[in-house]
């Protein structure tokens, strides 16, 4: 039997729009979709989130959704940050669109190594890569971590005659970078100015290891944000950022907060 002929369906999307009503972001959320991510020289597969979006002149009627997931369907290479860049651009020519912004969420584990027993397990970390073309050409690259982490609050240490009430705590960094920058730095710049890092599989003799540690570091979650900012601030490659920590209060039932925004060039 012979094949049907292809039908010459109308392209309604295509169509004029008499409105003239310029829209800034049209596209598709929620997308899951199995990736591969580069980072620190390591690959790991992962499960993603995106939100993909293009603008449209005020003289289209509307965009082909569908070419979002082809999109994602053709990209089948391992994503590093400037192949995340790339996919933008290859978008903007799909869509035939001048600017548009891809946004990816996706759980990142990391490989920890126990401070004193040295055994190994996983830790993950929440990140978040945008990546964005203006209608002037303008290229950002936009990354966020959330990293936990322990603090120990300095005036319990200060006024208790023994132990002192810990939390744990989300450090959250999100930074434009001006470079390729690794998941790994910036979990690492997160962990470093907490009162502890925390892990996935400690043993008795790491126990007394990372009890110590934080209380031998006492941090209020002022502190945690004013020591990741200023190790940002030595950080060429990251422009402008925001900085924001959450304690999970042990003694009592609200959180406490508190958040650096650095605009750029400040």
């Amino acid at each position: 039997m012979n094949a049907p002929e292809r039908l010459m369906l109308p392209d309604i999307q295509a169509l004029p729009d008499a409105r003239n009503i310029h829209i800034d972001g049209v596209g598709v959320k929620g997308v899951r979709y199995p990736v591969s991510i580069r980072s620190g020289g390591s690959v790991m597969p992962t499960i993603a989130t995106l939100s993909m979006s293009v603008a449209l002149s005020a003289t289209v009627k509307g965009t082909h959704m569908s070419r979002f997931i082809e999109i994602l369907e053709a990209h089948d290479e391992v994503l590093s940050q400037k192949g995340f860049m790339a996919m933008v651009a290859n978008m903007l020519g799909r869509l035939d669109a001048h600017s548009g912004v891809v946004e990816m969420r996706f759980p990142y584990f990391m490989q920890k190594t126990a401070p004193v027993s040295k055994v190994q397990s996983l830790l993950d970390v929440n990140v978040c890569w945008r990546a964005s073309v203006s209608d002037m050409g303008q290229n950002d690259f936009w990354i966020q971590v959330t990293v936990p982490a322990t603090s120990l609050c300095p005036c319990s240490k200060e006024i208790s005659e023994y132990g002192a009430h810990n939390q744990r705590s989300h450090i959250i960094i999100e930074a434009t970078l001006t470079g390729e920058m690794a998941i790994e730095e910036l979990v690492e710049i997160a962990e470093r100015n907490a009162s502890c890092e925390v892990y996935g599989l400690l043993k008795r003799s790491d126990e007394k290891y990372v009890t110590e540690r934080a209380y031998n570091n006492p941090k209020f979650v002022e502190d945690l944000v004013r020591d990741v900012a200023l190790s940002l601030n030595q950080e060429p490659r990251v422009g402008a950022y925001v900085v924001e920590a959450e304690n999970f209060e042990s003694i009592h039932n609200h959180s406490a907060f508190a958040r650096i925004v650095r605009s750029p060039g400040s």
